[in-house]
């Protein structure tokens, strides 16, 4: 699918499609060609929302064959993941192992989204517990909203496109996908993959390559898109959500994840796993745990321990097996987070690991140690690879910490205490809260999502499908 001879041809309107101009996609690793796609217009946009109408007038899908396709694409996913996990690795700069668990999560997205698909039902109305519904009988089906416009996140390329269309399908609406511009191949492997091999008809999913400017505004602004949805920066998430009023809009946006460490906690399973959570795809994950605050009786052995394991993280080229963490996106990334780190030392914080931009161009793992809430790298969203460590004092401390921020998607908490579970439990103004895990924990079939900045929706297939799908109320004379 990756290759540098020609343009890769985009499915659209029941065609494959190369555009009249193209776009170079560069690993960013080693900045490397990996190929071309189409750099589409809003004309090409109009012809693919006007076929995914089309297909669902023409050609509605009933749930049992939503749901074959799906599972279907689970199993041909599944039989595919090498591939699919090389183009991740190569387009995305993630490790190829990392880059293997998120097509296992993907292929389990599918598997919900077919179950989903099978269960879908209405509800029972009882019209006849009042007087005017009496000798009636009421019932709601679940029916597709209509044409979903899904616009993709560069940092889970197949898995956060799945959480698009997996619920798509499963509800019965065609979909037309813009992909990340830095990673359009798994976008384009997976669509051709559904459309060639699952019996997807093809006017169920197309795939748009281009600019935000253009194809995305061109998506947002089409009054036959009936849904949208949309992962990734909170400034362009709002942005949608004003631009397109009487739209559906989902939006999943960023976070600056918190970790509360208590005294009673298993304090080195945290660091074990934050050295993960926090590193993994270069911190470029909205729940990468990012703020790990630390009970003051435990910040100088926690900071110490997490220095010296963050010290054994390999990095290098996301192809290599052994690789732990690879390079950030794109250049101005790196520089945008090393500014933040430049930013936190200029203030007094130290850099207790990585902090530097090494020979291949890849910034180090980083640790920040004595972080002040109000530093750039606690304040905002980092997606990068930097932790930055808090010290409080009490846990009532601890919360207001963690909830001093304009993020709000999910934050996790150590504690040996039930009773101190529970208070975060209540207390974190978060989507979700993870308890003794990090809050970069989760699984695919959850209710995911925040409040404030960190956006408006759940995503999960159960909670996603009810979002593309309308209710609609039938009424029966019961003689």
């Amino acid at each position: 699918m990756i290759t540098t001879d020609a343009v890769t041809p985009v499915p659209l309107a029941g065609d494959l499609s190369t555009g009249t101009e193209s776009t170079i996609v560069r690993a960013p690793y080693d900045q490397a060609e990996l190929g071309r796609v189409p750099a589409l217009t809003a004309g090409d946009v109009d012809r693919a929302v006007r076929a995914a109408r089309k297909a669902l007038e023409t050609e509605p899908l009933p749930q049992w064959r939503r749901a074959d396709i799906l599972d279907r694409a689970a199993a041909e996913l599944t039989r595919r993941s090498e591939q699919f996990a090389v183009t991740i690795a190569r387009e995305a700069a993630k490790p190829i192992r990392t880059a293997r668990s998120e097509v296992e999560r993907a292929v389990s997205t599918l598997q919900f989204s077919a179950a989903v698909a099978r269960q879908l039902t209405g509800d029972v109305v009882p019209l006849d517990a009042s007087a005017a519904g009496a000798g009636r009988i009421g019932f709601t089906l679940r029916v597709p909203v209509g044409v979903v416009g899904a616009i993709a996140p560069f940092n889970f390329p197949l898995n956060l496109v799945v959480h698009k269309v997996g619920p798509a399908i499963a509800a019965g609406c065609p979909v037309v996908l813009k992909p990340a511009g830095q990673t359009p191949f798994s976008s384009i492997l997976l669509a051709r993959m559904l459309i060639d091999d699952c019996g997807l008809p093809p006017g169920y999913l197309h795939v748009v390559t281009g600019s935000g400017s253009v194809v995305g505004n061109a998506l947002v602004d089409h009054d036959e898109v009936a849904l949208i949805t949309f992962t990734g920066s909170p400034e362009v998430g709002w942005g949608i959500r004003a631009r397109a009023p009487r739209k559906r809009v989902g939006l999943e946006l960023g976070n600056n994840a918190p970790l509360i460490l208590e005294p009673d906690g298993d304090w080195a399973t945290a660091v074990e796993k934050v050295r993960i959570a926090g590193f993994s795809h270069a911190g470029q994950s909205c729940i990468s745990t990012q703020r790990l605050l630390v009970h003051s009786s435990l910040a100088g052995e926690v900071t110490e321990a997490l220095a010296a394991a963050i010290g054994t993280l390999v990095v290098g080229d996301p192809l290599d097996e052994t690789t732990d963490v690879s390079a950030l996106i794109s250049v101005a990334e790196r520089d945008r987070v090393a500014g933040l780190l430049d930013d936190a030392r200029g203030r007094g914080a130290t850099i207790a690991a990585g902090g530097d931009i090494r020979t291949d161009g890849v910034l180090s793992p980083t640790l920040v140690a004595g972080a002040r809430p109000d530093m750039r790298v606690c304040t905002e969203e980092v997606f990068g690879p930097v932790v930055a460590v808090t010290p409080y004092d009490t846990l009532d401390e601890a919360l207001r910490l963690a909830n001093d921020t304009r993020y709000g998607l999910q934050a996790g908490i150590f504690t040996a205490r039930l009773d101190t579970a529970l208070r975060a439990a209540r207390g974190l103004d978060f989507g979700g809260i993870i308890i003794n895990d990090v809050p970069t924990w989760r699984a695919d079939q959850q209710p995911y999502g925040g409040v404030r900045d960190s956006g408006n929706t759940r995503e999960g297939p159960a909670w996603s499908v009810r979002e593309m799908t309308e209710e609609r109320l039938i009424v029966l004379p019961a003689a």
